[in-house]
């Protein structure tokens, strides 16, 4: 049997919904996860969701849908993790094109659906933003959530929406968020994470990493993104919720503004108008001052000197975990050192690595 899965906001949700799949349906069913290739820009130094123009090498799927091999390439300057994903995952990726707005994501879905027949479709979501009204001060990004929560109300199938890790996108309150959940449908396991384990080494997802750290045990506060956000890592990081999708839909006001747009600007006025701001525009002023900085050479006694200065700083606020991805940026990095950073600091300090988080207080 074939499993639709719909990673909600691109990134670190196409790696959990591996690790959904290989939990709820073992290896017997074969999945199709349709995601965005939208890497941000510690991965993909262009503002903003790639399509298949940005690619060599797509497969056609359907009409509109394109397959991401392992053997597909983005095209300079833009980058992605997909084609490192299918080279990795027994899965096959779909990229999930917003261009034409949610009426292109519910054109894609609907020649899926009809194309694959699928057993199952679920809607995966980590973080729970997905849920969010709009005008939450808190809130990051959601036009990402919005259009695939738009997309799918409309297609004529059972869609099945999942929260995972209520609260680990850091951006909206899990008190805010836990009256809207539906029954438990898991609690991932230690053993769950070993279907990405590998994956975890790489990929640069936050919420993702923090999924599978509580699922392996990690308890305090993770300090995460460029704004250095404190999230929880609780008993409720590991769980998987269904969410009813018409209250969802009732919920995010930006979800249902969106619903006949045919292109990505007019999507992206709409996150303007009804939130206050685009994240696009955020990547885009974020992409233009980061060309003006001249790049930091990465000397491991320097670095390692901040970084015991950063630790002290996060333990007196009380963080005791935090992200590879914020490191880079707290050390001042580019987000092409990453894995540099990250090799030096787990062969200098192994005991502190607590896969995938780096432990403060270790």
């Amino acid at each position: 049997m074939t499993r639709l899965i719909v990673a909600a906001g691109g990134g670190g949700d196409a790696v959990a919904a591996a690790m959904l799949h290989a939990a709820l349906y073992g290896d017997e069913d074969q999945a199709v996860i349709l995601t965005y290739s939208w890497d941000r820009l510690l991965i993909d130094p262009l503002p903003g969701p790639r399509g298949t123009d940005s690619f060599t090498g797509l497969e056609p799927l359907t009409q509109s849908v394109r397959s991401v091999p392992a053997e597909a390439q983005p095209i300079a300057p833009a980058g992605s993790t997909l084609p490192r994903l299918a080279a990795e995952l027994p899965h096959t990726l779909a990229l999930l094109d917003p261009h034409h707005g949610a009426e292109g994501i519910t054109r894609q879905l609907e020649e899926l659906v009809s194309h694959l027949a699928p057993a199952s479709i679920d809607l995966l979501d980590v973080g729970g933003d997905i849920l969010a009204q709009g005008d939450e001060p808190t809130l990051k990004s959601p036009l990402a959530d919005a259009l695939t929560l738009a997309a799918c109300c409309q297609v004529n199938a059972p869609i099945r929406l999942l929260v995972a890790g209520l609260g680990l996108d850091g951006e909206i309150s899990p008190d805010d968020l836990r009256p809207l959940l539906g029954p438990l449908v898991h609690t991932f396991t230690a053993e769950d994470v070993e279907a990405i384990r590998s994956i975890l080494e790489w990929h640069p997802s936050e919420a993702t990493a923090m999924l599978a750290a509580t699922a392996r045990g990690a308890r305090g506060t993770c300090e995460v993104r460029d704004a250095g956000l404190p999230v929880p890592l609780t008993d409720e990081g590991p769980t998987v919720h269904e969410v009813d999708l018409d209250d969802a839909v009732s919920r995010n006001s930006l979800a249902r503004a969106i619903m006949t747009t045919a292109a990505l600007d007019e999507a992206e006025a709409y996150s303007r108008e009804i939130c206050g701001f685009s994240e696009i525009d955020y990547e885009r002023n974020k992409a233009a001052w980061l060309k003006g900085q001249p790049p930091v050479p990465l000397t491991p006694e320097d670095v390692l000197s901040q970084l015991d200065r950063f630790q002290a700083e996060a333990s007196a606020r009380g963080i005791t975990h935090t992200t590879f991805r914020h490191l880079t940026e707290a050390l001042n990095l580019n987000g092409s050192q990453r894995d540099e950073l990250r090799r030096l600091l787990i062969n200098s300090h192994p005991d502190q690595y607590d896969a995938p988080l780096w432990n403060i207080g270790a």
